[in-house]
């Protein structure tokens, strides 16, 4: 998407248009990008209005229409006039199926003096298929994915609005977080500019053993890619990284130590 900034109607306008031009199977997952309807913003004023009715209201009817899961970026209200950007998950019945906030927040921005953080992974189903929502530069941070491993992790969801100039850091990042967890990694990026950017989209789909199933350029338009449910864990079983894997005790040794 080219997030139109801070107009959540012309962005409701915009994913009405991309999904009604577009066949999508019942029971998908439309994955939308990190605040999808605002942009970017720290103006928590803006982002917060009327949510989440406004925003979860519009993509419950999205589900319902394309009988399907949709999982978008919003922005909620949290405590003295902060704000909490989520990713939530509507299922096909127009229900919320459940929300992530946002666990580290991007400080080059100030986006932790707007906005609350989170303190955990969580893990969302979809058709069975346990997934794991991440957002933007959460994808820096390795042991939040593990932390969702820990839970059952066999897909993560990363949406973002990773800008133009960090690109390489994106589509890297992206890959080794597939490979290390042997897990699918779908990354959905915005593209287009808003007030401070420019962003160049590239959004991704990488299947456990690191394989790259679609990669999308710099214009808006809808990606598809067909899941195969029981390949993550065929992979696994087949090449048992994840299993082999072994948590090093850390040790602290005061200043004195002698060794």
């Amino acid at each position: 998407m080219d997030i139109q900034w801070e107009d959540k109607a012309a962005n409701f306008d915009l994913v009405q248009r991309l999904l009604s031009n577009s066949k999508i199977p019942p029971e998908s997952l439309i994955v939308l990008p990190e605040l999808a309807f605002t942009g970017f913003s720290m103006q928590v004023s803006a982002v917060s209005a009327n949510e989440p009715q406004m925003s979860e209201g519009f993509l419950s009817t999205m589900a319902k229409v394309h009988n399907s899961y949709v999982l978008a970026g919003i922005g909620r209200p949290g405590p003295e006039q902060r704000g909490r950007n989520e990713a939530v998950l509507i299922g096909p019945s127009g229900k919320v199926a459940g929300r992530y906030r946002k666990t580290h927040l991007f400080s080059p921005a100030d986006e932790h003096r707007y906005y609350d953080a989170g303190s955990e992974a969580v893990i969302l189903n979809w058709r069975g298929m346990r997934i794991a929502p991440i957002i933007c530069y959460d994808l820096r941070f390795p042991e939040l994915f593990r932390d969702a491993l820990d839970l059952g992790a066999e897909m993560f969801v990363v949406i973002a609005n990773w800008p133009a100039v960090r690109e390489q850091h994106w589509t890297t990042l992206l890959r080794a977080r597939a490979i290390e967890n042997q897990a699918y990694v779908i990354g959905v990026n915005r593209c287009g500019s808003d007030p401070f950017f420019a962003y160049s989209g590239k959004s991704m789909a990488i299947a456990p053993d690191g394989t790259l199933l679609l990669e999308m350029g710099s214009e808006q338009g809808l990606g598809q890619v067909p899941i195969d449910f029981e390949n993550c864990q065929e992979y696994r079983n087949q090449f048992p990284a994840v299993a082999d894997r072994k948590r090093i005790p850390t040790f602290l040794l005061s200043a004195d130590t002698r060794v």
